[in-house]
């Protein structure tokens, strides 16, 4: 058969396209790319997004307040809260859900806030909890609350600048003039680029007698008049002096929360009322949960949550015979029932972010009002001035109104009405025109005669209004007057209470913590993990971030204690049942992050004991080395971290546990080895001890290494081996390349 010919394949049509720079590699400064892409967005973020101002507010907030007022909703009945989110979406063109969610986190439904900007009705959801979802904008109606007033009743007499919007179509104001501080008395979260704010809420009362205290003595003590924060949730704050004091002063630091409480008898039951504002129902009702089902909180035999419309409530069933008292003691220590608030006061003042103290924040605030009501004073003075003088002007004309009928009656054209009402009673051309405009049926004495009489009480106000002007103490009593009324207004009592630290019962949980053989693993980079040997012998490689080595592997028992000394001669205890048993194939847990170390500090070596028995050995730069007893380390209360673990007067080279007395080689940054038996250094009981000089090294040398000597590692022992202190041998051409290897 003959064989067919093939056909060439039939064209498709399809146009090759070409892509201008596809595959090509440009090369491109590592400088110029974070200037020109990644500094814009983060500078975005921190300005327009992240961080309140000093009206208290965040640029989303006070958009949408903004557009609420422009809606009359500061006096109107409720809209839609879609009709609110449309309207907003002139001035905020992030989307209608961000601006939904800000709605919600303002309104009086949500609980967040101690004083709502927003008067909803509807669900809102919950602060408090996690799960509760709110509504969809068309099912739910707001208006600005009454508190709002303070915002706007100086908005439109120049009291702050204005800004064209994002497409230049409205304007909207660059701040709010609150007449009160509002970036205390409510609170304010926020994650910029590289920052963030945590500013925790105070009472609003609190919060203007002490600004008021500022302006009439800058030094006085905050303390008197301004307690502690105050949350919209309620709860206990235990008060400690001392690390309110470096919240005031610094705006950074972290107090405690506890939740309220009541015993019911008759149903033999615990009911929480209120949580700390960092936590939420949720997140407490599922580790008391755990705990009940780990063996940890014997004591519960049930929990639930039981928020209704009255408020927020969870119930705890507890077996018969439990002290309720001692049971909330230890759910304090083990879940979120009690929990810390970390402070960090950045606001944004003058477009440059700051962290700052109450103090400092206090005055910032008072500088922005005082500018705000100079603003409204002269803007005020000049509305009267020129009421004024169009009103001397109609005075004017009382001498003789036939005279100006009659000017008016014969002048040909009307271009030349007000230049010769002008030459007819010598007034300039703005009161002539005012005077123009009155209608013919106002042309009577009795008119006249009513509008002039303003003029004695117009000159009154100007010289009050002038006399404002000049004097910033009567401005400051100006804005002392408006905090009372404020106060007046819208005090309301504290609603977090009190409690003392040195007063309350701190329990001690002793805990019946499982026994078990576990393998114990530190990477160079400060990552833990705890294995136990049946899951290691079912495990492959070490999981490792890149770049990351093990750098020490132990055996040890699940109730073993640990030690992690740091770069910055601190020490961090824990326990190897406070890490859960991990795998081969997982990172592990960060340490400093676990630990909550000091920011920039790092994790450098790991310590275990079961007894406190035996040395730590730390060798230094400068030769010098310190045997310090592990019982230093001990300490009869739960302390979790220890400062001054070591000597800071030279870099530390090694920390090695010795469980006893052996061989410790040092090497030199010349090459030169020591060899010495730690029993030649006597123990110390005092942490921070400096040591004795182990090596001897001239100018401009330093020991660059130190460790446990095993048996063999060189072949002459017997030549490194000195008496301390010494300053070593280097090693023989035989043995270089045998401590290469070491």
């Amino acid at each position: 058969m003959p064989r067919k010919e093939k056909k060439p394949p039939k064209k498709t049509g399809k146009a090759q396209g070409y892509i201008a720079g596809a595959g090509e590699i440009v090369e491109q400064d590592v400088g110029d790319t974070l200037r020109k892409n990644y500094m814009p967005y983060a500078m975005s973020v921190i300005l327009s997004r992240a961080l309140p101002e000093i009206d208290g507010l965040k640029p989303s907030q006070r958009k949408l307040l903004y557009t609420m007022y422009k809606m009359g909703l500061l006096t109107g009945a409720r809209t839609k809260s879609a009709n609110i989110v449309g309207q907003t979406m002139k001035l905020n063109p992030h989307g209608d859900a961000a601006i939904y969610d800000t709605m919600v986190r303002l309104s009086r439904g949500y609980e967040a806030l101690l004083h709502p900007y927003v008067d909803s009705k509807g669900n809102f959801g919950k602060a408090y909890s996690r799960d509760m979802a709110w509504a969809a904008p068309r099912y739910t109606e707001a208006k600005l609350d009454g508190i709002c007033k303070e915002f706007f009743n100086d908005i439109d007499r120049d009291t702050v600048d204005f800004a064209d919007n994002y497409d230049s179509t409205m304007k909207e104001p660059l701040l709010l003039p609150a007449s009160f501080p509002t970036i205390l008395t409510n609170p304010s979260t926020g994650i910029a680029v590289g920052m963030a704010c945590n500013i925790c809420s105070f009472n609003l009362a609190e919060v203007c007698r002490t600004t008021i205290a500022l302006m009439r003595d800058p030094e006085t003590d905050l303390f008197e008049t301004l307690l502690a924060p105050d949350f919209p949730g309620g709860g206990q704050l235990i008060f400690d002096r001392a690390q309110m004091e470096r919240i005031y002063g610094t705006g950074r630091g972290s107090f405690r929360v506890r939740s309220k409480w009541g015993y019911d008898k008759s149903a033999n039951c615990i009911d929480v009322t209120q949580i700390p504002p960092s936590t939420n129902v949720e997140v407490i009702v599922e580790k008391i949960i755990e705990l009940a089902k780990g063996s940890k909180l014997k004591e519960v035999a049930d929990v639930r949550d039981e928020t209704d419309l009255t408020g927020m409530k969870i119930t705890i069933d507890l077996k018969r015979g439990v002290d309720p008292e001692r049971l909330m003691q230890k759910l304090f220590k083990l879940t979120t029932l009690e929990d810390s608030f970390a402070c960090n006061f950045n606001v944004l003042v003058a477009g440059v972010p700051r962290v700052m103290g109450v103090r400092e924040l206090l005055e910032e605030w008072t500088a922005f009002r005082i500018e705000c009501v100079r603003r409204r004073t002269y803007f005020d003075l000049t509305k009267k001035q020129e009421k004024l003088h169009l009103l001397k002007g109609l005075a004017a004309i009382l001498l003789d109104i036939d005279k100006a009928i009659k000017i008016v009656r014969e002048t040909d054209e009307e271009a030349e009405v007000v230049p010769n009402l002008m030459i007819g009673f010598g007034i300039d051309e703005a009161q002539a025109e005012f005077v123009a405009e009155i209608r013919l049926r106002h042309l009577n004495r009795e008119y006249i005669l009513k509008r002039t009489e303003e003029t004695g009480q117009l000159e009154k106000d100007i010289k009050e209004l002038e006399g404002i002007l000049g004097s910033k103490a009567k401005i400051q009593n100006v804005i002392i007057k408006e905090l009372e009324a404020v106060i007046k207004t819208y005090g309301q009592p504290r609603k977090t209470i009190l409690l003392y630290a040195g007063e309350i019962e701190e329990a001690v949980i002793t805990e019946e913590v499982p026994d078990y053989p576990v393998n114990l693993f530190f990477t160079r980079e400060g990552y833990f993990k705890k294995i136990t040997p049946q899951s290691l012998r079912m495990s492959g490689e070490q999981k490792l971030k890149e770049g990351d080595e093990l750098s020490q592997q132990l055996e040890g028992q699940n109730v073993g204690e640990l030690l992690f000394f740091s770069d910055k001669c601190q020490v961090y205890k824990a326990r190897a049942f406070d890490f859960d048993d991990s795998k081969a194939s997982v990172l592990g847990d960060y340490i400093p992050a676990k630990l909550q170390m000091d920011e920039g500090e790092r994790a450098v070596y790991m310590a275990y004991t079961t007894d406190f028995s035996g040395y730590m050995l730390f060798v230094f730069e400068n030769g010098k080395a310190a045997k310090v007893d592990m019982s230093a380390y001990q300490t009869k209360t739960n302390r979790k971290k220890l400062i001054s673990a070591y000597s800071d007067k030279s870099p530390v080279v090694a920390v090695i546990q010795l469980p006893e007395d052996g061989l410790v080689l040092l090497t030199a940054s010349t090459g030169k080895l020591l060899l010495f038996h730690t029993g030649q250094i006597a123990s110390k009981t005092t942490k921070n001890t400096q040591g004795v000089q182990a090596m001897n090294l001239k100018k401009g040398q330093r020991v660059i290494s130190a460790q446990p000597y095993q048996e063999g590692s060189l072949k002459n022992e017997g030549r490194y081996k000195k008496k301390l202190p010494a300053a070593g041998s280097l090693p023989s051409e035989e043995e270089a390349g045998e401590q290469m290897k070491l």
